[in-house]
């Protein structure tokens, strides 16, 4: 019974977010309050969620701090210079926007923090996104497939908890991995082109009044080769270069070499105009150049306070949350020596940190009800028993697919603690040694880091301002692609024996 209660509750909660029907906070604390009563919690089921919460408190003060610090960096101008950067290396072309902030995620992914990756990712891409009238669900969507391959990483949680509960090597479970985590970055970097190219020709029929009536993308974002990239170009003669370059039918700017000045081609910008005519093109989004934030004087203080904060995260000296406290108190201080400037910027990012916080706080009902019941329990001992013993050889790929799903169903440390051991005591019995189940139970990870119980996707989706639904539609067969192919390639190399 509490198996059948454990998968219905997980698959009601996943059915009712993707189709909207209602929002991740209320299913997070509805489907599981009712599911626990079915299971006979009755009032018991005050105390699970509220023992769960306990553990969610300091996270749930790290995200919010981290809202707050990182939201402030981006009023006063921090971003600003680095948001200028990239649009000159990737222009304005979709797909190469895309790809490289798939780059930059599984750059920043290398200090092991999801929570850190998400917030720098989304704090230099989304701007470029809005500014361009790319779907936000798509810096989502890379964000997150880079950094849940990223997340084998030994310093990154799972590679150590695996290590530890079989009493391994950390090096002896990650190294052979390598070639797997290479694979599958390579695999991400794919999909976020494909991701690009989409983007690219949708902008073409949905946001005219940027790109215009593009006839061929391919050459349209050439954009300052000169080579006269020709699209058929916008209505309205005479009125002028179109926003973020795009020249119209009749404008004197519409002369690049190769077109025909005023011949009613047009032409996308050189990426450099772009970024030099920002103004106009950052109006209302988080770089606006004229909001009233702005703090260039102090941009070098700014600068140096973030590295510091940095550092000392990446350190692990001080707790987290009180590290992004004293930050954000710093920041608030400096750049904001008024009251009620700093009452202000609070009640700025009141929005984001209410998104997020409450999420983490919900989300306590369902691990709490989860584990209370002993659905977890129940779930993991059942699939142990289901397995035929002619599949015993096989154990580690079994271990590696049943890592897709149960990594995303209860946390890392239930699985890795509470379920591996006994697989891997299973295992053992057909030859299968304790370092090939470790390796295989974390090519799991990329589709883990998409679970509504992970805070850090849910600051991702909640910074992007993004439904978790959509996240989920776009993001989950492709991590569950990468799982896989992380999984075959461990197979290949040996890394993942048969018994």
């Amino acid at each position: 019974m509490l198996v059948l209660l454990g998968f219905a509750m997980i698959a009601v909660f996943m059915v009712l977010i993707m189709t909207k029907k209602l929002t991740p906070v209320l299913a997070l604390i509805i489907v599981p309050t009712v599911f626990g009563l079915f299971a006979g919690a009755g009032l018991g089921i005050g105390p699970m969620v509220m023992d769960s919460m306990k553990s969610m408190t300091s996270t749930a003060a790290l995200l919010m701090f981290a809202i707050i610090y990182f939201g402030l960096m981006i009023d006063v101008g921090l971003f600003d210079p680095l948001v200028k950067f990239i649009l000159r290396k990737l222009g304005n072309d979709p797909a190469k926007v895309v790809l490289g902030t798939a780059i930059l995620a599984a750059a920043v992914s290398l200090d092991g923090d999801g929570s850190t990756t998400f917030i720098l990712t989304t704090a230099a891409m989304l701007p470029v996104y809005l500014r361009l009238k790319m779907s936000p669900v798509v810096l989502t969507c890379v964000a997150g497939l880079a950094n849940g391959t990223m997340n084998i990483l030994p310093w990154g949680g799972p590679t150590a908890r695996a290590a530890t509960a079989l009493k391994l090597d950390v090096n002896d479970v990650f190294v052979p991995m390598v070639p797997s985590l290479i694979v599958g970055l390579i695999v991400v970097l794919v999909f976020a082109w494909l991701l690009g190219l989409q983007e690219r020709n949708r902008l073409r029929t949905t946001a005219p009044e940027i790109w215009g009536d593009v006839a061929d993308p391919s050459e349209a974002f050439d954009g300052g080769t000169g080579r006269g990239g020709a699209v058929t170009a916008g209505s309205g003669a005479g009125s002028g270069a179109g926003r973020f370059g795009f020249a119209r039918k009749g404008s004197t700017t519409a002369g690049k070499p190769g077109t025909g000045g005023g011949s009613g081609v047009a032409v996308l910008e050189d990426p450099a105009t772009l970024v030099d005519d920002h103004d106009t093109a950052m109006a209302d989004t988080a770089l606006d150049p004229n909001r009233a934030t702005l703090r260039p004087k102090l941009f070098w203080f700014n600068l140096a306070l973030t590295v510091a904060v940095m550092v000392v995260l990446v350190a692990n000296i001080v707790p987290l949350p009180f590290v992004f406290m004293v930050g954000s108190a710093i920041a608030l201080l400096v750049n904001f020596p008024k009251v009620k400037d700093q009452g202000a910027q609070l009640i700025a990012h009141a929005p984001s940190i209410v998104a997020v916080v409450s999420m983490v706080m919900a989300a306590a009902v369902l691990t709490g009800v989860l584990n209370g019941t002993g659905m977890v329990k129940a779930m993991s001992e059942w699939l142990v028993q289901i397995i035929p013993a002619d599949m015993g050889p096989f154990m580690a790929i079994i271990t590696g697919l049943l890592s897709i799903p149960m990594t995303f169903f209860m946390s890392n440390d239930a699985f890795y603690f509470g379920v591996l051991p006994v697989l891997s005591e299973t295992a053992a019995h057909y030859g299968v040694d304790a370092v090939d189940m470790a390796r295989a139970s974390i090519t799991g990870q990329p589709f883990h880091l998409q679970s509504p119980l992970v805070p850090a996707i849910l600051l991702l989706v909640s910074l992007a301002k993004v439904d978790l639904g959509d996240h989920h539609k776009k993001v989950l067969w492709r991590t569950a692609v990468i799982s896989v192919v992380m999984l075959a390639v461990g197979v290949l190399t040996g890394a993942i024996g048969i018994g």
